[in-house]
């Protein structure tokens, strides 16, 4: 099988990766238009499970990526003066740029090509193929010229984010949230090597006004955020867009779904396909995660249609829950003022539970009082089990009656 892939992101290499070690005979490109090197973004993050997963696909490239990633244990929130700490919430991160390094370095190994600065304005330049995986990420040019098609749907967040690097490295997970004059602001930072870490600043659009993050020149926008959260920081620096040049961007989070994932021989990967919200950290697993479901969908498959219909349907059926987690999840911080001034200890513990879509609905104190209670009780934790999705479902059909 000949097949050629549209971007050269995690996905499309794992994928790769994949489909060779399958059948060693497939005629496989991967084309990336950037050139060889350059990757924006900083860190990435995984967890146990994946790591887990990555071992049974390819020990091979699952090792050099355990090899390459920082770990942390426990989880730690800043809210103004006051501090809590969550242990036992392990994960790991990666530098992207390192990610994708270990895996077009596997790809190569196993007989892949790949073409970088190829950049591919139209499916009609592309070399024929028995398969197109179109894995070049939100902004997908594969996607958009068949969007009837696919049923490409768009819903905007409300908050304004900014994707950072810092000098300083944590070696926590760790959240922080600053009361200014004009509201709150708050990150997420957690390091990914020996030098560095990413910060993801979030605030409401008021409060982004409010301190003129939408219209500073990202150089003074930088030192302002530097000393909101300066007691975070301890004197090191925050860092713009890092590898492809110009200014990180303040973007409100597209969440992008597809009522289908192929057109004919063309089949979506990745981003391309679906978004989730990056407070869950999910996205480059995700993505991985489609590439393995992919390819195990095409092993000793004799015709391509019924392997892309099997793919969709697992993939989708897999996220119905993430998905669900990762709206709940940017509602929260959308509604912060719910939460901010409870005590610590029961804030940070339903910053844990924000992917819950009883909580929206439940007010806040009396939730933590049940969550804890629940932890206590092996059938009251069953009812909040059994409760949560229905409630969430009748309330979204109530909701979507009104508009």
């Amino acid at each position: 099988m000949k097949v050629v892939c549209v971007g050269g992101g995690p996905a499309t290499l794992y994928f790769s990766i994949l489909l060779k070690l399958q059948a060693p005979s497939h005629d496989i490109t991967v084309l990336e238009r950037n050139p060889a090197g350059s990757t924006y973004g900083w860190g990435v993050t995984y967890w146990p499970d994946m790591l887990e997963r990555l071992r049974r696909h390819d020990p091979t490239s699952a090792s050099a990526i355990s090899d390459g990633s920082l770990r942390w244990r426990d989880g730690v929130a800043h809210v103004g003066e006051r501090t809590t700490t969550h242990e036992g919430d392990e994960g790991f991160a990666i530098g992207r740029h390192k990610l994708l390094d270990i895996l077009a370095r596997r790809a190569e190994s196993l007989g892949v090509g790949i073409e970088y600065g190829h950049e591919v304005p139209d499916r009609a330049q592309l070399p024929k193929a028995d398969l197109v995986v179109a894995g070049d990420g939100a902004n997908s040019t594969m996607r958009d010229r068949h969007a009837d098609h696919f049923g490409t749907h768009t819903t905007l967040g409300r908050n304004p984010y900014l994707w950072l690097g810092t000098t300083k490295v944590f070696r926590s997970f760790t959240f922080a949230f600053v009361q200014t004059a004009h509201g709150w602001i708050w990150c997420y930072a957690y390091g990914y090597s020996g030098e560095h870490s990413t910060c993801v600043v979030e605030c409401s659009k008021a409060t982004w006004q409010g301190l003129e993050l939408d219209r500073l020149p990202q150089p003074e926008a930088l030192r302002r955020l530097e000393g909101i959260f300066a007691s975070l920081l301890e004197g090191h620096s925050l860092i713009g867009r890092s590898g492809l040049g110009g200014p990180a961007p303040w973007q409100t989070f597209r969440t992008l779904t597809n009522r289908t994932w192929s057109h004919g021989n063309l089949v979506l990967l990745g981003d391309a396909a679906h978004t989730t919200h990056y407070s869950i950290g999910a996205g480059t697993t995700l993505a991985m995660q489609d590439a393995m479901v992919l390819a195990s969908s095409l092993a000793g498959a004799k015709t391509i249609q019924p392997a892309l219909s099997h793919y969709e349907r697992t993939r989708k059926s897999e996220l119905l829950s993430v998905q669900s987690a990762a709206r709940h999840s940017a509602q929260w911080y959308e509604n912060l003022p719910r939460y901010i001034q409870l005590p610590p200890a029961h804030m940070f513990a339903l910053l844990g539970q924000r992917h819950s879509p009883l909580l929206p609905h439940i007010p806040p104190q009396l939730y933590y009082r049940i969550d804890r209670a629940a932890d206590q009780l092996q059938s009251l934790r069953r009812l909040k089990q059994w409760l949560g999705p229905r409630l969430a479902r009748t309330l979204q059909h109530r909701d979507s009656a009104r508009g």
